[in-house]
């Protein structure tokens, strides 16, 4: 069984680099990434060069969140973002993710949301402390999408305690050393469709992908070479 790297690990050699004033509450695995959460992240957020000193220390991709506690209320944080973001850009709807601490701007045009150089959503972030995000709208309303930020909104505590899982497998310790890694195209190379790669080490192996080729003339051309 992998073993997994304990969050402690990062914790020590995170809160050395990071001022006191930043007041840390906690550090966490999200998925592929190290979230640090701040009561006052703007310390980091505006010198950039102390996350990036952390990144390459660790050799992980780091992510600053504001606490929970120091976000600004959703519904006052909406007043300020409309305005500040002009009329043109035509905001569709604003969604607060409270999982990350992001919200979630949908906009027809997100050049204006964004302003120059990213001067509005930098804005945004530093005086509501909720990261933000904008996204176009789709120009035709889509079902799927509504659904998906539905789930967004339902699923909260599994997306949590999902990332977290997914985190730490992903930074788990070395298990076992190795000095070869074989890849073989089973399918999908110069062509459309049956996509799949097979990654082999000594200690496992790994199907990426296993497509199916529509149209093919034969059923042996239609799946990959397994």
């Amino acid at each position: 069984m992998y073993q997994k790297t304990s969050i402690n690990e990062y914790r020590n050699i995170i809160l050395k680099q990071v001022p006191k004033e930043a007041e840390i509450t906690k550090i966490e695995f999200e998925g592929p990434i190290i979230a640090i959460y701040s009561k006052n992240p703007q310390i980091l957020m505006e010198n950039g060069e102390i996350v990036k000193g952390i990144a390459k220390t660790i050799k992980k991709r780091i992510i600053v969140r504001a606490d929970p506690s120091v976000r600004k209320d959703p519904k006052d944080a909406k007043e300020y973002i409309l305005s500040m973001i002009p009329q043109e850009a035509e905001v569709v709807d604003i969604f607060f993710d409270e999982v990350l601490g992001e919200v979630i701007i949908e906009a027809k045009k997100p050049g204006l949301v964004i302003g120059k150089g990213g001067s509005i959503l930098k804005q945004i972030t530093l005086n509501t402390n909720w990261r933000a995000i904008v996204v176009r709208s789709a120009p035709i309303k889509s079902k799927v999408m509504a659904q998906r930020m539905q789930l967004l909104r339902e699923k909260r505590e599994y997306r949590e305690s999902f990332l977290r899982k997914v985190g730490m497998r992903i930074h788990r310790t070395t298990f076992c050393k190795t000095d070869w890694v074989r890849i073989s195209l089973l399918g999908g190379f110069q062509e459309v469709g049956r996509s799949a790669v097979l990654v082999q080490t000594n200690r496992s192996s790994i199907l990426l992908d296993c497509g199916i080729k529509l149209g093919a003339a034969t059923l042996h051309e239609q799946f990959p070479r397994l």
